[in-house]
């Protein structure tokens, strides 16, 4: 069993709990540069950008220290006078997750849409959903479409994309692509990077998550594009010195992980169809390597799926089950039985969320109180 396997090979909670293989420790111990990559001196930091821009067919490309920094340099870089707005689809990671990094660095209004289809948006989503800048002083005019692929782990298609960006250059809509999971979907269709970013302004891509590397996220676009991104980045603190340590690791993840990621959607497929089989409902098609239980149509607790999987040495946070090259089978299949003993324990107990009803009320019991004091 190698380290990394033996550090993270029952870690199912996300895939940002892999660890650098011991093959990209090695090499950055000879190939490490320490050069200042905020004067843009460092040479691994400099060949890592190059590289990412030519597998992209970007101009540019800059190494920020997070996903959520580059894909808020990337939409702030997007917008220039607010009102605007960001249209996006309503589990976004730049909406949800990011701290609201979008209210507070761009000023910008996010509208989030359900998708039609309950797994990715479509151009028709985006239609009915889009606040034209025609002139109506009411509304904050959409300026950028933000997707995100994959999202739920689902993977929105390329002839899909290629409409919306159509329709976005029709309408001088700029567009933004949370590509932390992009790796994923390449590796499953076999499109290239480039044949999904040539359809965006801006595409962030992690590192840190099914590749591998210990941190870090690349921001690709034109080269004036990527200058001004630069400048905010200096501005959010995210300016890093002797970078060569960390993105000469991110090269050699490149290199040998990717080809991996498959491992990771075969251990998702296969905890999918043991959930189908079993007559577990999924809340979302398992495209790639992630695995999303409906709780509360299977009337099942996150907690106690926790609890039952802690139990069997596997680590979960609830439904939402994110798997990597790094697991092992046997610690798949103790997954499997973690959510089956959960579900047929829920069956006969079923599981009924009652926070927010009690916060309801708790909130109409104080309104009343309020009303009677005065």
């Amino acid at each position: 069993m190698t380290q990394e396997t033996f550090v993270t090979h029952n870690e199912f909670r996300s895939d940002t709990f892999t660890v650098p293989t011991k093959s990209m420790i090695e090499k950055s111990l000879v190939n490490s540069t320490f050069g200042d990559s905020v004067y843009k001196e460092d040479p691994a930091t400099l060949e890592l950008e190059a590289k990412v821009a030519r597998m992209t067919k970007k101009e540019a490309a800059l190494f920020c220290v997070s996903g959520t920094m580059s894909n808020q340099l990337g939409l702030r870089v997007n917008l220039v006078q607010p009102p605007y707005s960001i249209l996006c689809d309503h589990r976004a990671h730049v909406f949800l997750h990011e701290a609201g990094g979008l209210a507070t660095l761009s000023q910008a209004m996010v509208h989030p849409v359900i998708p039609k289809n309950g797994d990715y948006l479509t151009l028709e989503d985006i239609i009915d959903n889009y606040t034209a800048d025609d002139g109506d002083i009411h509304a904050a005019p959409t300026k950028v479409i933000s997707l995100e692929n994959t999202l739920h782990g689902i993977i929105t298609p390329l002839e899909e994309i290629a409409r919306i960006a159509e329709f976005a250059k029709e309408n001088d809509i700029k567009m933004h692509l949370d590509g932390a999971r992009l790796w994923n979907a390449a590796a499953e269709t076999g499109h290239s990077l480039a044949d999904y970013c040539q359809y965006f302004d801006s595409v962030s891509l992690c590192l840190s998550k099914s590749l591998g590397a210990p941190m870090g996220s690349i921001l690709v676009g034109s080269q004036k594009f990527i200058d001004k991104a630069n400048h905010f980045k200096k501005q959010a603190g995210g300016g890093i010195r002797q970078a060569g340590i960390v993105t000469s690791m991110a090269i050699t993840a490149i290199d040998e992980n990717f080809d991996k990621l498959k491992i990771a959607h075969a251990y998702a497929k296969k905890v999918g169809k043991f959930c189908t089989d079993h007559g577990i409902i999924l809340e979302s098609p398992v495209d790639t390597n992630f695995v999303f239980i409906d709780m509360k149509r299977n009337n099942m607790d996150s907690k106690y799926l926790v609890e039952v999987a802690e139990r069997n040495g596997v680590k979960l946070m609830g439904g939402r089950i994110a798997f990597h090259f790094q697991l092992s089978e046997d610690s798949v299949n103790r997954v499997c039985d973690s959510i089956l003993e959960c579900y047929n324990y829920n069956q006969e107990h079923p599981f009924v969320d009652h926070s927010k009803n009690n916060k309801k009320m708790y909130n109409f019991e104080m309104l009343q109180r309020h009303l009677v004091s005065h």
